[in-house]
């Protein structure tokens, strides 16, 4: 007779051998785990363009630290706010599927962290993967507290393109000489338009563009004949910015954390709030020269400007110990792209039309085909009067900047919007009738009317929960048409089309690209054009949507859709967490 294995000391042997082994792997390889971030908001004096000044940053860091999780994850981040500002970070992209109480813009989702209090932001980031970025929503406390939100794919699910050798993100932003919120506050004091920024920066870094900047550049080192996934973020407070690096192609692959098809492309156009992902394929061998990543604005409207440009540098490595003898870095060749003209409003639609969801088995792209609700709001500028106190507005024809959607400029409460909804207090708080289409039409993008005023209101639009919604964003020509980044919190949307002049109801949706449009949370409404959206309010709460220009959205191009709750258990509203803030 042969010996059992069951009982034989070998067997013994390798099963406790196996079971040490699964103890010893860290259970995060099986499963989602709990990720904690602390966020110290604190002032730290920070020196850029030859200017040293304190801003409020987060742990010290400007731009503040990166956030790493994955798919599945959850994700908890207490924020503790040492700064006299009040403070509320929002993470620009997240879903938060029942978590409306972490999506951070303050008076809309929460009150604002005040001095020396903190929250803790809880969520659980679900069916999302790739890049995103968070941001102090109140304000213009963003233009120093931004930082990546970078969401992995679950483990072993590969992306849907060979990984890459390296993954960088590039945020881009702004550097200010003066304090962001004096500039608003005298802007929105004299009813004109906001003083600009001083440099714009990768990573924080202006550039050697810039007088007294030739140290602060950011510098990406890279070796021959491999490919980067560069992770591209427009945190920049009011401008779309077109990147490119000399000599080198860029394949996009992602946009706002969804999988696109592929293309090739010199140049990527960004607004504020979006994110688009590249592949970055060196040259095979040593190219013997550096090269130029740079970035300016694109500009459509008829306001002042930041009109200057940040540059990075992207530098091979060598493999020859030779050649770094032979040929200091400095002496080598410098490259710069060609960007497009400052108003290349072609390249910016044809760049926008090459947009397309990956709308594949693993990555479909759920387009609602039957629509429930259809809206039609204006995007764009106005007036309010002058206000008593101040009888020399410096607005257009001594009037003040005002915007609007729908000719509603949003009145911000002082209380938050969810809260009062939740609480069934919403009485004071705002009224649930805001119009889903312009209450006076007119031609919207031709001769604009002499009454550019606008209704000033804290309005919501009302969804029933999984209403099929289909939106059209239309731009006007008050006060000199204009592209506005829209961006919506709590969903995503996808872009099922877009043209110039007005929006023709007979013939334009049958254009609409309804198989493969590409999704995000951030859409250009074209300068002089407009822009159709779809999606289902499965996402119970109260959702903030506006441009993301910030003097827009200072101005009052803004709005909340509040959708109701569901009937199961799974389709409500989560209630509030104890530490919610109070205002």
């Amino acid at each position: 007779m042969g010996v059992s294995l069951l009982s034989s000391p070998e067997f013994l042997r390798l099963f406790l051998l196996s079971l040490i082994t699964l103890c010893l792997v860290p259970q995060h390889v099986f499963a989602s785990i709990t990720r904690h971030y602390k966020f110290d908001i604190k002032q730290q004096n920070v020196t850029r363009l030859c200017h040293t000044k304190s801003i409020v940053t987060v742990n010290g860091q400007f731009p503040g630290p990166q956030i790493v999780a994955r798919e599945g994850d959850r994700v908890l981040i207490k924020v503790v706010n040492h700064v006299q500002n009040n403070i509320s970070i929002h993470w620009h992209g997240i879903r938060q599927l029942r978590s409306g109480w972490a999506d951070g813009p303050a008076y809309v989702t929460q009150c604002p962290i005040q001095s020396g209090n903190s929250y803790v932001y809880n969520f659980t980031i679900t069916g999302q993967r790739g890049t995103l970025f968070w941001h102090a929503h109140i304000s213009w406390l963003r233009s120093t507290v931004y930082g990546p939100l970078i969401i992995l794919p679950k483990r072993g699910v590969p992306y849907p393109f060979a990984k890459p050798y390296k993954e960088v993100p590039i945020i881009f932003g702004e550097w200010w000489n003066a304090d962001p919120e004096a500039v608003i506050s005298q802007a929105l004091q004299t009813g004109g338009g906001p003083n600009v920024s001083d440099a714009y920066t990768f990573n924080g870094l202006p550039g050697p563009l810039y007088n007294c900047s030739a140290k602060d550049a950011f510098k990406l080192k890279v070796r021959s004949g491999k490919t980067y996934l560069l992770r591209l973020i427009n945190a920049a407070l009011n401008d779309e910015l077109f990147f490119s690096i000399a000599n080198h192609t860029l394949k996009v692959v992602e946009a706002d954390a969804i999988y696109v098809k592929p293309f090739d492309t010199d140049t990527v156009l960004i607004a504020p709030g979006q994110t688009t992902n590249v592949l970055l394929k060196t040259k095979p061998h040593f190219p013997s020269a550096t090269f130029f990543m740079t970035a300016r604005p694109y500009v459509t409207g008829l306001g002042t400007f930041d009109n200057s440009t940040v540059a990075g540098i992207l530098e091979y490595e060598s493999t020859s110990k030779a050649l770094h003898t032979t040929l200091p870095m400095k002496k080598l060749p410098l490259f710069k792209p060609i960007l497009p003209a400052l108003n290349d409003t072609s390249f910016a639609t044809k760049f926008s039309n090459k947009l397309r969801s990956l709308a594949n088995a693993q990555f479909p792209a759920n387009v609602p085909q039957k629509v429930d609700r259809h809206f039609f709001f204006t995007i764009g500028l106005g007036t309010n009067p002058c206000s008593s106190n101040n009888q020399t507005c410096q607005g257009p024809n001594g009037t003040m900047f005002a915007a609007s959607v729908n000719n509603v400029s949003f009145a911000m409460p002082t209380t938050a919007l969810l809260q009062a909804h939740f609480s069934g207090q919403s009485n004071g708080v705002y009224s649930p009738d805001f119009p889903s289409s312009p209450i006076i039409p007119f031609n919207y993008t031709g001769t604009p009317p002499n009454d550019t005023m606008v209704g000033n209101g804290t309005k919501l639009m009302v969804l029933p929960y999984n209403t099929s919604v289909e939106l059209v964003m239309q731009d006007t020509s008050i006060l000199g048409a204009e592209s506005h980044p829209l961006h919506l919190h709590g969903f995503n949307f996808f872009v099922v089309g877009q043209g110039f002049g007005n929006f023709d109801l007979n013939k334009d949706p049958a254009n609409f690209n309804l198989v493969d449009p590409v999704e995000r949370n951030t859409v250009g409404v074209p300068s002089g054009g407009w822009v159709a959206i779809r999606f289902v309010a499965d996402n119970p709460g109260v959702w903030f949507m506006h441009c993301h220009l910030e003097i827009h959205t200072s101005w009052g191009l803004k709005m909340a859709w509040l959708v109701l709750d569901g009937k199961l258990p799974n389709q409500r509203l989560l209630p509030p967490p104890a530490d919610l803030p109070t205002c």
